[in-house]
């Protein structure tokens, strides 16, 4: 079976019904098939980077870059994962209080540099999540373990 990393740093409510719509998107009952693994950033190892198939991240933008708890986990996992992980789809969603555009860019960097390809846009929202916000972060969550059962 497929496996969908979720990682996360959910430091504030916001991050947290953030993280809560990807869940209930990539757990949808019509996407079969697919295990999804929740871990926090600071938790998340290179082994559940190599067991998973594809992997979604979630951060609070802080100071203009991506939370330490997300670095940390990229430090952990980026040279046991660099070879073997080269092609995998990803996806991320950033959330701030004003602009998210250089923790956007940070994980896209880092990501890119382990050979990982998006696939789907980056979710990015800044203050109090609306309706909107939460849908996309759902659709994310669906796009990512959907794209695992073709």
């Amino acid at each position: 079976m497929p496996t969908l990393l979720i990682v996360h740093h959910t430091p504030s409510p916001n991050c947290q019904a953030l993280l809560e719509a990807v869940v209930a998107g990539a757990t949808a009952p019509e996407i079969e098939g697919v295990d999804v693994v929740r871990r926090p950033a600071l938790s998340a190892t290179a082994s559940d980077v190599l067991a998973a198939d594809a992997c979604l991240l979630g951060t609070p933008a802080a100071i203009g870059y991506m939370s330490g708890a997300l670095k940390h986990f990229f430090d952990q996992v980026y040279y046991p994962c660099l070879d073997a992980t080269r092609g995998r789809p990803y996806g991320c969603w950033v959330h701030g209080g004003s602009d998210v555009t250089g923790a956007v860019r940070a994980v896209g960097s880092i990501a890119g540099g382990l050979g990982w390809r998006a696939a789907a846009a980056p979710v990015t929202v800044t203050g109090t999540p609306s309706r909107q916000d939460l849908e996309s972060c759902r659709e994310l969550g669906a796009v990512l373990a959907a794209g695992l059962t073709d």
